[in-house]
């Protein structure tokens, strides 16, 4: 993908290895899906990129108050890449930041030249408010964040200056400075004709992991669900008896993902080595070619 010119919008997509296809399979949805394409960039920043990332393997960090260990290989290890792009930007003009599963449907130009008004950041608010916001899609105004930088946050993390929780849900932001997008910009597994981009936010049913084996830590927020996964995280290991991957329990999402990643192997944007690659190591479920040799072809982008 194009790097920013800093003169121009950026789309920024985060991942690490084991999300690259999505990764992948996002960004061209963006361009695709858009009737401006040529008006802005697309990057997608790989976690593995950054060495401050792989310095900090297997240390002790806070999230939600309970502490956990930094894994590279983790699932979800990118997370915290999100943050970058107003560096990447030299805090100049303005980005969307998305995971690497969330999909475009609508035309994303749209949310990129919205008015911000005086917002530094716009994003979805989640269900319950003390919970904070859900950073996987951001609208970001560069100049506004020349505090964010990403190496000296995740050193903090380790210092037990800030916990990951509330810096992942922007809890540490100043009041005022963050404005509302509507849900339909980042819909949780949620595909209707009012989505504009589709999350498939679950993580045991993600459709290119179906029938994989469980690789991410899942959530130790509440009590006694928090209590059993440390118990069993302790006794078993990060992944034990997490079991594998669920199929997802609506089929146009899966057809969606496949028959973008489809596109993008005839417009070769990603190789049948890449997705063999992916295999091999099980970041792709492994019927991936004959999922895509039977899904329906998408209709063409307005």
């Amino acid at each position: 993908m194009v790097r920013p010119t800093m003169k121009r919008p950026g789309i920024f997509i985060q991942t690490n290895a084991k999300q690259a296809i999505g990764a992948i399979v996002s960004a061209y949805s963006m361009t695709r899906n858009s009737a401006h394409a040529d008006d802005f960039d697309v990057t997608i920043m790989h976690q593995e990129d950054y060495p401050f990332f792989q310095a900090r393997e297997g240390e002790t960090f806070m999230r939600h108050g309970v502490k956990r260990v930094w894994r590279n290989s983790d699932l979800q290890s990118f997370t915290l890449v999100r943050f970058l792009p107003p560096q990447l930007m030299n805090y100049e003009g303005r980005a969307v930041v998305v995971d690497p599963d969330v999909f475009a449907i609508g035309d994303v130009w749209e949310l990129l030249s919205r008015d911000m008004g005086d917002n530094a950041i716009m994003c979805r608010q989640l269900k319950f408010r003390r919970h904070g916001y859900a950073t996987s899609v951001m609208l970001l105004d560069c100049a506004k964040l020349r505090h964010w930088n990403v190496e000296r946050g995740f050193n903090d993390l380790f210092e037990m200056k800030r916990d990951y929780h509330d810096w992942i849900s922007l809890k540490l932001e100043p009041p005022g400075s963050i404005g509302l997008i509507e849900p339909e910009w980042n819909d949780f597994d949620r595909l209707t004709p009012a989505t504009k981009m589709v999350h498939n936010t679950r993580r045991r049913t993600q459709p290119w992991k179906t029938g994989l084996p469980v690789d991410y830590t899942p959530t130790e927020l509440f009590p006694v669900l928090g209590w059993l996964m440390r118990a069993r995280r302790k006794l078993f290991g990060d992944y034990g008896l997490l079991g594998r991957y669920a199929r997802h329990p609506d089929p146009s999402q899966e057809n969606l993902f496949f028959g973008l990643l489809r596109e993008c192997l005839e417009k070769g944007l990603v190789s049948e080595a890449e997705i063999k690659d992916a295999m091999s190591h099980n970041y792709v479920r492994h019927d991936s070619f004959e999922v895509i040799a039977k899904v329906p072809r998408l209709k063409t982008a307005a």
